[in-house]
């Protein structure tokens, strides 16, 4: 850690930096590796930040520092939680030809998302494969009007697959993808912390499908989320239950979502 923290930081003087020199910045200030630049890497970044804007040192310890950090916060943290990550990120320091923009242009929503998602993942194994992510990131760039050559696209798909693929296997889950949407659209996030195992899914699941075909229905999806809430304490207003509702329902097979779909939102161990 004190090598890292001794390196130059990366790429921050530029105007416009490229999809991988964007991972160079977020594993720099990502120090610990959780998906989050908070405490002291917050404090890192603003100040390197603003030493590169601005040409001249920075002393973190005046009181002007830190309300231009508060207002810094104010304007990219959108959901508050005190701590940057990396669709906040992707605001303050636009890519070349932004990808990560780009990405939400076309998935502006958890339900195109969901939809864009169930497309690609053809074996419904809650995975997308690297050579399946390369046509899911052609599409993408191609419905945004992008104009991109072979070399361009396959620098996309690696650095999605650097900052996704945690484990090394070659493959991006759903959660681990969905960070890519902008924070107030993720409804996954709100399932953070429900937190099922594999036992306690497959009793609920089993319990809403009465007659045990193996699918639910949006009647019985909503029922399901409303006790799985007031199970775990949580708010949820009925827009919000309308909105996760349908961003579930999008990964449904013409209405009938399976245990395999359900599973992949409520139940997989993956790092958001």
């Amino acid at each position: 850690m004190a090598n890292k923290a001794a390196q130059q930081p990366p790429h921050l003087h530029l105007a416009e930096v490229t999809a991988s020199q964007f991972l160079d910045i977020w594993k720099h200030f990502d120090a610990d590796g959780n998906g989050y630049i908070e405490g002291k890497e917050l404090e890192n970044f603003f100040r390197e930040l603003e030493m590169a804007r601005r040409g001249a040192g920075v002393d973190p310890s005046n009181p002007t520092f830190r309300e231009k950090m508060k207002e810094f916060m104010q304007k990219f943290d959108k959901n508050k939680d005190g701590r940057i990550e990396m669709s906040e990120l992707a605001q303050i320091l636009p890519t070349e030809e932004n990808f990560l923009l780009c990405f939400r242009q076309f998935v502006s929503s958890s339900a195109e998302f969901m939809a864009a998602w169930r497309r690609y993942d053809t074996d419904r194994s809650g995975y997308i494969e690297a050579n399946e992510l390369k046509g899911f990131l052609s599409d993408l760039l191609e419905k945004a009007n992008r104009h991109y050559d072979d070399q361009k696209l396959q620098e996309y798909t690696q650095t999605i697959l650097k900052m996704f693929d945690l484990n090394g296997d070659g493959k991006l889950g759903l959660l681990e993808m969905a960070r890519l949407l902008p924070v107030q659209e993720n409804f996954l996030l709100k399932f953070q912390g429900v937190k099922l195992t594999s036992e306690q899914f497959n009793a609920i699941f089993t319990y809403y499908d009465k007659d045990g075909n193996g699918y639910i229905d949006e009647h019985e999806l909503d029922a399901l989320l409303k006790d799985l809430y007031q199970t775990n304490k949580t708010e949820l207003d009925q827009k919000n239950l309308t909105g996760y509702k349908q961003s579930i329902m999008s990964l449904s097979d013409g209405g009938k979502l399976y245990r395999g779909e359900l599973e992949i939102v409520l139940c997989r161990d993956q790092i958001l």
